[in-house]
């Protein structure tokens, strides 16, 4: 089985240090640490984590050692902070994890428990909006969600063009509505040069995520949406591929309806 790195192997558990009656608990994130919940072992239900800062060291960099990423999350019940949650993760561990409760400031020191003896099986979740989102990374290509009405909803993401590719995933608002949305990306059918996404935005008024329609504009130079980036202050999508021995970026804004309108195309550097 394709190797992953720490990052992918969610969930992470965690054990209290030094109580009498140790308790547990599994943590699930995504990128930026957005998405997040923490779900108690021998309870059902799971505690939506609202991410309160995220900021990096990147002090040893020079030195070859990798950066060290600090989270801290809100626990958020019925729209209350009842506690928080803080990690530092590293390249390939993650260390100085605690949990405070806030009904009584007390503090609690927790050791993570790696799973050495188990092939990591891609599986991986957020909580968004209050919607489970429920993937996987390598292994098949379904993505479920299931809204806090009950109802679910199942789409196919793109297959892999080679079994040794991985599926990557994004939190981010990408039609700047001040909505996070949901991303998928793998490595193009071509040479693998760049990623290809599938964009599933979050609609306010329904509640439900749907799935970006990309452009018909025959003026396009990228087939699809590709190594996607997002300029929140001009409000636009980018799209860059490569074709032939060009760079090319595709530049969009979005219309009412969520529609993606093409504005230009310029040659870029690769």
């Amino acid at each position: 089985m394709l190797s992953i790195s720490s990052l992918y192997a969610q969930p992470f558990t965690f054990k209290s240090i030094g109580l009498v009656k140790p308790f547990r608990f599994q943590i699930y994130y995504g990128a930026m640490g957005k998405g997040a919940f923490v779900q108690y072992v021998g309870q059902k239900g799971i505690i939506p984590l609202r991410i309160k800062s995220r900021s990096v060291d990147s002090t040893e960099r020079k030195s070859g050692q990798p950066d060290m990423t600090t989270y801290v999350w809100e626990e958020v019940i019925d729209g209350q902070v009842t506690g928080s949650y803080g990690l530092v993760e590293g390249l390939r561990n993650l260390e100085d994890i605690w949990y405070l409760r806030k009904k009584d400031g007390k503090r609690f020191s927790m050791e993570y428990l790696r799973q050495e003896t188990e092939e990591y099986d891609g599986e991986n979740k957020y909580l968004l909006h209050g919607a489970l989102l429920s993937f996987n990374y390598m292994n098949h290509d379904r993505l479920s969600i299931v809204y806090p009405d009950g109802v679910k909803k199942v789409f196919e993401l793109p297959d892999f063009d080679s079994p040794s590719y991985v599926r990557n995933s994004y939190i981010a608002d990408y039609n700047f509505d001040g909505y996070d949305d949901i991303a998928f990306s793998i490595p193009d059918a071509g040479m693998g040069v760049y990623q290809t996404y599938s964009i599933y935005l979050y609609q306010p008024a329904t509640k439900r995520f749907e799935k970006l329609s990309e452009s018909s504009d025959s003026r396009v130079k990228c087939y699809g949406l590709n190594n996607v980036a997002i300029d929140q202050h001009k409000k636009l999508l980018y799209s860059s591929c490569r074709g032939g021995a060009r760079w090319w970026k595709d530049v969009y804004r979005f219309e009412s309806g969520n529609k993606l309108v093409w504005i230009k195309s310029t040659e870029a550097k690769e």
